[in-house]
Order: C-alpha cells, then structure tokens, then sequence
C-alpha cells in the first residue's frame, strides 16, 4: 500500500499531531507499506533547509510556504501542483482540521481517485487564544471551508467523543469513527535506573510535572502562579516544566526565576528520557484551558501517575475524578493547589489513582491503536475495488 500523510508539520517538530503521525507511519513502514509525508517547510521556529528526506523509511517531501498566519498556521499551496509527481498512491490521510491543506488534500484525492481519511486531533475552540490576523480566517473556516473539505473526505476520525456534535455541523455520521491516541510500549515499563532526578539537581521530596508545550491554550503559567503560592507554605515540592516554548516560556521562566524548586527544562523528545521524567515524578498537572485528547494524558497513565487536569473538551471522557485523578477549573488557582496537596498528602488515593492509571493505560497501546486505523484503511479500499 503507498499511503500520504499530510499535516503542516512532521520531524523534528515537537507535538502530540507530530507523534500520531509517526507512530502511525513507522509501524505502516514495518509493515512493508510504502509511507510519504507530505508538510510544510518549517519546524515553527525556522525554515527548513532539508526539502527531502528520509527517515526511518518515511519519505517527507516539506513544500516551501509562501506566508504564515500564527506559530502554527502556514499556507502552502503548491502541494496542489506538486503533490502528483509523486505517483498514486491508495490513501491520503490528512490530520489537523481547519487548515488549507485538508481541502488541497480533498482536491487532489477526488481528481486522482484516492480514498480519503482525515484525523481532526480536536482543534475546536474560540477565538480568544488566536491571533487577531487569524479571526477573519477561523470564522470563514467554520461557515464554508470546512463544509467544503469535509464533504471530500471519505472518513473522519475523531480522537474524542467530545467533537461529535460540532463533526455533525460537517458531515454524516457514518463518516464518523472514533479512535484514541495511544500510548508508546516503552512508558509502561520500569526504568531500572532513573535518573531523571540526580540529572536535573532535584532534591525535594515531591516532584510536580507539566510536560508539553508551553502555549498559552495548556496554562503552565496558571502552574508556576500555583507553584509559588505552594512554595511559600512548603519547601518539600519540586516543580518542572518541559517542553518547547509556543509563547510562554518566557513568563513561566519570569515567574519560576527566583525559586530553586522550580526548574522549565525545555523540550525533550528521546522516549527513554521521557519515560524517566514521568516515572520520577509524584503528580502530573495539566491546566489547560482547552484540550483535545492529549498524548500526555495517556502517558502519565502509563507511568502510573495521578492526574490533576482542567476538565475541558476530551478530557472528561478518558478520566474520571477521584478515579484517575482530580479536576482543578483552568485559572481556579485554588482549586489547582488544593488538588495537587491533597494527590501528594494521600497516599492510599493517590495509590489507588496510579494502580487504576495504569490499568486503564493499556487500553491504548500504540499496536492496538494502529490497527483500528489500518483496519479503516482497508475498508476504504476495499470500497474502492468494489
């Protein structure tokens, strides 16, 4: 099978859309399928000299943009014209609702007769977090471009149960299947030596994680403004932040500067390092103020981690309070110091949360995940045939 993946980015941009994909297109490259990705030409921060690469068997074709609208949204067009010297291939598969590309990919699948799939990875939300130049953009996407698009798309994968009725506004039910993010094998096992710790200086007792990107949708700000007013009562809690800066890390560094128990580490990508940080960690914070259905989320399970999290968007769906842990309202900062106190004061709780953590875990294991997506795959193409 030759199989397109098209996103605004892949390698080496930092994020959960990014990790789909490759999860995705490795085990698809295992399996002796012929994998390309198709994407833009920046990593967010810079743009990429490295046009054509392989990696790991992907073949990634990254088509120059002409403009960007925000940190995340860029405009390619050429993918139009470009796309076919590529040959034929049997699926497109595009992720990321509300970009231009879903449509050029939709396009190109109807005059080639390719069979279509798209993974919305939940991007709904308001417009107060966007850029003012992208406000006229989002509303024009959501009263004709998304129509459009999604009437190419033979099937629409939702990652939450939560996207269901605003899909509805798009496209038929039967198009519609919901399939998780998974979690990567090496997160449910016991880092033998770890030293995650010793590595960063930490010596408190506790250690409290926020692992992500620091954007102001996931709040890591409204984390350090908690922090600090925790640490003036208690000095036996460390805090970290990783991961890359999406225009935050500046006032999340500001804040934490004058505290010797808080520490923003930037990005880390390696998953044995990742497996580390999470199993060395006491409690993980996720104070967003929207959220889809967040890697993170499954891999703190997998760590065995309790969870304390806004309760927005997909989130409710996966976790449950008291069970996985405990919701905390996004800028309720009180609500947030109590949760993460009482997760690290209660032991037999928070026990009980890690045991059922990573029980509920394994239901997400990027193998089983993989195989509801190729087993979509080869409906489509077996409807083509017929």
């Amino acid at each position: 099978m030759r199989i397109a993946h098209v996103n605004m980015f892949f390698l080496p941009t930092f994020g959960g859309v990014e990790q789909v994909m490759y999860e995705l297109a490795k085990r698809q490259v295992a399996e002796g399928h012929e994998v390309h990705v198709f994407c833009c030409d920046s990593d967010k921060n810079q743009r990429l000299e490295k046009k054509e690469e392989i990696i790991e068997g992907i073949h990634i074709h990254r088509f120059p943009y002409w403009f960007r609208l925000s940190l995340s949204t860029f405009i390619w067009p050429s993918l139009l014209w470009r796309f076919k010297k590529y040959g034929k291939f049997d699926i497109i598969h595009s992720h990321v609702s509300g970009h231009a590309y879903i449509l050029f990919a939709g396009i190109l699948c109807k005059l080639s007769k390719t069979k279509y799939i798209h993974t919305t990875h939940c991007p709904w939300t308001d417009s107060s977090f966007r850029p003012p130049i992208l406000r006229p953009f989002i509303f024009l996407n959501d009263m004709f471009m998304n129509k459009f698009a999604f009437n190419l798309i033979d099937k629409i994968i939702s990652i939450t149960p939560w996207e269901s009725d605003i899909l509805k506004k798009y496209s038929e039910k039967e198009k519609i299947k919901i399939i998780p993010n998974g979690v990567d094998k090496i997160l449910f096992k016991k880092v033998k030596q770890n030293n995650f710790r010793k590595d960063n200086d930490i010596k408190e007792k506790y250690l409290v994680l926020f692992f992500g990107r620091l954007n102001p949708t996931k709040g890591p700000e409204m984390l350090a403004k908690t922090a600090i007013n925790i640490s003036k009562k208690r000095k036996d809690i460390a805090f970290v932040w990783v991961g890359p800066d999406e225009g935050k890390a500046e006032e999340v560094e500001k804040l934490i500067k004058p505290y010797k128990n808080m520490k923003y580490l930037r990005s880390e990508e390696r998953r044995v390092k990742i497996a580390e940080m999470f199993q060395a960690s006491d409690v993980y914070v996720l104070p967003s103020y929207r959220e889809g259905l967040p890697l993170t989320l499954f891999e703190a399970m997998a760590s065995g981690l309790p969870i304390v999290a806004s309760p927005v968007n997909g989130i409710p769906f996966e976790m449950k309070e008291n069970e996985n842990g405990l919701f905390a309202e996004y800028g309720d900062l009180d609500s947030l110091e109590r949760s993460i106190i009482k997760i690290l004061e209660d032991k037999k709780t928070a026990q009980k949360m890690s045991e059922n953590n990573f029980k509920k875990s394994k239901n997400y294991d990027w193998d089983d995940i993989y195989r509801k997506y190729m087993r979509e795959y080869d409906i489509l193409i077996s409807l083509h045939k017929s």
